[in-house]
């Protein structure tokens, strides 16, 4: 899957233990939106995070 333009995030794996503590792979997926911002001062599409879009990392064209 795609990578956060802004602050680099992406998938993250690690293990899921269950009360046996046997583990399974898993991972985490960023919440991205594809988004219009301005890039050297043009409108472009890029893949944001609802948390870079949230704190004000990032405006929308």
């Amino acid at each position: 899957m795609a990578k956060d333009f802004v602050t680099g995030r992406k998938t993250t794996f690690g293990k899921k233990r269950s009360h046996a503590l046997n583990a399974t792979n898993r991972s985490w997926k960023p919440n991205l939106q594809k988004v219009r911002i301005l890039v050297d001062g043009k409108p472009k599409k890029v893949w944001v995070s609802t948390r870079a879009l949230k704190s004000g990392k990032v405006t929308r064209v």
